[in-house]
């Protein structure tokens, strides 16, 4: 069946203080869907669910409801409600009239308010919850209740601002399963945003992913992860080694030093291209067995795998393998043409490569910050 578009944002940008924040966004969200706009800190995201809810206004652009242009509609009008990260409870109120509140605002006769506050609680695993006081909730039960609020409105479509993120791990992984139950039990359009990829990966029908203020990559988690548009997506959904590479011919490429059989084509002959392959996808054999061979230098315990870095010629190839590898060994990799994806050059080229080493320069910049800041205070 054909799901209609219910939000269309046709060349948004926003600006504040003269920084862009959002540079000519194109995205339609299909009625139903459970959308996700993914990204690090600054990308847009957040500006783009802000957007959509009415609380910030484009400085171009249109934003259209059901085929209607929305940008001057404030959000009260608007058929969205929004669970932010802090849930905004009131403290004062139990539970029932927590969710009961907006139906109170709307003048909404009393059978119905219980019938429908009920309704929801019971949708959010709260049944029984009603004459609790929020204040005494743990974390999880205190989300539940920020987002039975959310839908006793019947909204058309739900925002949620990184609502699990005060959640520790264990607990942000079960509402991943609640949320994403939810959505399929009350067909609500979610749009949510997150930097967090395994959240994205294991929640969403579509992922958006945006780095500064532009839309870099819309599919499936699977297209996301298989085929990655350019080095930023390859690197930031999931782990990844990417290289320099030249197409030599449809489904030839040369990277490392050797020439690849692929699945890739239509490319210009002897064009650049950035090479990604994911770490789970090679296969270690014999060094003389290899395409490639290298010295493994690190090896990490992971609980499901081994994690192996492999120095080949200077760079550090990450690999996770069920199979042990002593450090210092010599090892062969062999790599399928299915493994290996071909991405066109982009400003993101060369910023990802060698992965590795990358990780290790981020923690040592993310020791030396606090030191700086001291050093101003």
């Amino acid at each position: 069946m054909e799901q209609t578009k219910i939000i269309d944002l046709k060349n948004i940008s926003k600006s504040y203080g003269g920084e862009t924040v959002l540079n000519d966004i194109n995205l339609y969200i299909r009625d139903k869907e459970f959308v996700t706009l993914l990204g690090p800190s600054g990308c847009g995201k957040t500006t783009t669910l802000r957007i959509i809810g009415g609380f910030e206004t484009p400085d171009t652009g249109e934003v259209c409801f059901d085929g209607v242009k929305i940008n001057d509609v404030p959000p009260y009008k608007r058929h969205v409600n929004t669970v932010f990260q802090r849930y905004a409870l009131f403290p004062h109120l139990n539970v029932f009239e927590n969710v009961a509140f907006g139906l109170r605002v709307a003048k909404v006769k009393e059978a119905e308010i219980v019938k429908r506050v009920k309704e929801t609680l019971e949708l959010v695993n709260l049944k029984g919850f009603e004459r609790r006081s929020v204040t005494t909730l743990s974390g999880g039960q205190q989300q539940r209740v920020a987002i039975a609020r959310a839908l006793v409105n019947n909204p058309k479509v739900l925002l949620l601002d990184e609502p699990l993120a005060a959640l520790d791990l264990k607990l942000r992984k079960d509402m991943q399963n609640e949320l994403k139950a939810l959505h399929e039990r009350t067909g609500i359009t979610f749009i949510y945003v997150t930097h967090d990829q395994e959240e994205a990966l294991s929640m969403s029908d579509t992922i958006v992913v945006m780095a500064n203020g532009r839309i870099q990559q819309i599919g499936t988690p699977t297209d996301i992860y298989n085929e990655p548009k350019n080095a930023f997506v390859a690197d930031f959904i999931g782990e990844s080694n990417i290289l320099d590479g030249v197409m030599l011919d449809d489904f030839r490429a040369k990277f490392a030093g050797h020439e690849f059989k692929c699945l890739d084509s239509g490319f210009e002959k002897n064009e650049p291209v950035d090479i990604v392959v994911r770490p789970e996808d090679v296969d270690i054999v014999d060094a003389d067995k290899g395409m490639l061979k290298g010295t493994v230098t690190s090896i990490t315990f992971k609980g499901v795998h081994w994690e192996i870095i492999v120095d080949i010629q200077g760079f550090k190839w990450m690999i996770q393998t069920t199979d042990y590898c002593a450090p210092d060994s010599e090892i062969g990799l062999f790599i399928e043409p299915d493994a290996i994806h071909v991405m066109k050059k982009s400003e993101y080229s060369d910023m990802f490569g060698d992965y590795s080493s990358y990780s290790e320069e981020f923690d040592e910049l993310s020791v030396a910050e606090p030191a700086e800041e001291e050093k101003t205070e």
